[in-house]
């Protein structure tokens, strides 16, 4: 053997020897690498919590397969290498792509069961060309973990976007999707919310979309504050035992007695979601001949309470130009009747301008006669979640508040300084109890006047958490307007307040990340549809082309010598 082939003997061992090596270190330590710029690929803390929950099999079943519009293969291709993510840190999920609409001869069959378990399809246009065509698809998906199911949105609803901006908004939200499914799927229900009963609050059926909801991830049950007026000490310590309580849109005066077991409860650690009314104004009244109803202060008897966690709801209305659609009757009566669509400023058209994990990413949230707040100087920290457009102003009450108003004519003059208005706030940090250095409505042995670190969210509208009623008086889905056909994210918004307050795996801090995802502008391509061809299928052949009659040539330069 001689020196050359003992040499590349030599190294093809060491080279053999090191990748052994690289392969048993390989296997002893496991590291995924993420070269993109905005770490699309690195899964969250919190969602490497979740995964590590997942004991047992647990399959997904995603219906994003088949021929799909580009904007749809891009989310499904995000919606596979994000899977692939969870299921290289455990092999225990497994998941699979399928297209319900492949097989003719069952495709009904699968549509029809797929309906019944709430995955709903979409209807899209595709454009090629010029050339429009109807397509159907099924942006979701279905985790099954020890007989239990849930499903998971793939493509989040954001309404006026276009379907690109729905993508990458879908994108943005994909990570929280999957681990929030996952987290349902795998961990036991432990905290527990009380909704609030005994004040006139809304019926368990108008907000039925966001009880069920709510009902995956937590233990959840009606409380009723009657009982405190025969045995206040009791009550208190009944409701001491959940975590959370929602008090959506009383309509009658809270009792000092019952204030105070909701601020004992309050500065004992139990979170609180608020969703107030402090004017009197439906929708409702306003569909009759008259078309007017008149919109008065309401007394709940929570000012003073509020006032010591540091805030105010006032009994004004919000009337913002940046308002809801409205569909009301013109014409003559009779078959001449027609519907068109007017500006209802009543009505706040809300989108998010804070960056909080809470409504990051949101949509559109529908506010129904809504009431500023003010915030106060007291040592809590207060976060504005929503808020009016820069449009807006407050209308006393009482008021006459009539149909007419959509014939209204402003100028941006009429808004000067008064837009911007506080519609929901996040108040963290040590509240201090209202009865502090007062009476006692009555006696508690445990009474405490500083409260351990807490958070509390208040919503100056109880309407966003009624879901409308079809025609069977139904519930439809939390954020849709029948009257309108729009699809508001009040669910999701509230969804967010709750896990956020709940939330002790940082889930929701996911929805934080931001992405930047890259797409092709259809338009341009359309523009220079040719040139873009020449580019990219034309140009790479060419150069092929020449390198293989450059590397002929060379070759045979060299070897005819």
């Amino acid at each position: 053997m001689t020196t050359l082939q003992k040499n590349n003997l030599k190294a093809v061992l060491i080279i053999l020897a090191i990748v052994l090596l690289v392969n048993v270190i390989g296997n002893s330590f496991f590291h995924r690498f993420d070269l993109t710029k905005d770490n699309r690929y690195t899964l969250s803390s919190a969602s490497l919590n979740i995964v590590k929950q997942v004991q047992n099999p647990l399959s997904i079943k995603v219906y994003l397969q088949g021929d799909l519009p580009a904007e749809f293969k891009r989310l499904q291709q995000e919606t596979k290498q994000m899977l692939e993510e969870f299921q290289a840190y455990n092999s225990n999920i497994i998941f699979e792509f399928v297209d319900p609409l492949e097989n003719k001869d069952t495709s009904m069959d699968n549509i029809k069961e797929l309906y019944r378990k709430g995955l709903t399809p979409i209807n899209i246009t595709v454009d090629d060309k010029g050339k429009q065509s109807q397509a159907m698809v099924f942006p979701w998906a279905i985790a099954v973990y020890d007989n239990k199911e849930v499903n998971i949105p793939l493509l989040k609803n954001i309404m006026g976007a276009t379907t690109t901006q729905k993508v990458i908004g879908s994108v943005q939200h994909l990570e929280y999707s999957i681990a929030e499914a996952l987290n349902k799927i795998t961990k036991a229900k432990q905290k527990k919310i009380a909704v609030l009963k005994g004040n006139g609050e809304l019926q368990d059926i108008l907000m039925a979309k966001f009880l069920l909801q709510v009902r995956e991830s937590y233990h959840i049950g009606p409380f009723t504050l009657d009982s405190v007026a025969k045995n206040p000490v009791g009550s208190l310590e009944a409701l001491e035992k959940y975590d959370l309580a929602i008090i959506a849109k009383p309509t009658e005066t809270f009792t000092d007695e019952e204030k105070q077991v909701l601020d004992q409860f309050i500065i004992n650690g139990g979170k609180t979601v608020w969703l107030i009314d402090q004017v009197t104004a439906e929708m409702d009244s306003l569909y009759d001949s008259s078309g007017a109803t008149l919109a008065y202060p309401k007394d709940l008897n929570l000012n003073d309470m509020f006032f010591k966690y540091g805030i105010r709801i006032n009994p004004d209305l919000v009337k913002d130009e940046q308002g809801s659609p409205i569909k009301l009757a013109t014409g003559e009566q009779g078959s001449a009747t027609q519907f068109q669509e007017f500006n209802w400023k009543f009505a706040p058209q809300v989108y998010p301008n804070s960056l909080h994990p809470i409504v990051k990413n949101l949509g559109g949230i529908k506010y129904d006669f809504a009431n500023p707040i003010d915030t106060l100087k007291n040592g809590i920290k207060k976060t504005i979640l929503l808020e009016s457009s820069q449009y807006s102003k407050k209308i006393g009450t009482p008021t006459e508040i009539n149909l007419n108003i959509v014939a209204e004519e402003t100028s941006p003059n009429d808004y000067l300084n008064k837009g911007k208005i506080p519609l929901s706030v996040l108040l963290e940090g040590s509240f201090r109890s209202m009865f502090e250095n007062r009476v006692l409505p009555f006696e508690q042995k445990t009474f405490q006047a500083t409260g351990q670190k807490n958070k509390m969210i208040v919503i100056s509208d109880g309407d966003l958490i009624k879901n409308q009623l079809d025609k069977n008086f139904q519930p439809v889905e939390l954020g849709y307007d029948q009257r309108s056909g729009n699809l508001y994210d009040n669910k999701d918004f509230l969804i967010n307040c709750v896990n956020y307050l709940l939330d002790d795996t940082g889930l929701i801090n996911i929805r934080s990340k931001d992405l930047d995802l890259p797409l092709l502008d259809k338009e341009k391509v359309y523009e220079n549809y040719t040139r873009t061809q020449i580019l990219t299928i034309g140009l790479p052949i060419l150069i092929l082309v020449l390198f293989g009659v450059v590397f002929t040539f060379l070759r045979k330069r060299k070897y005819s010598k």
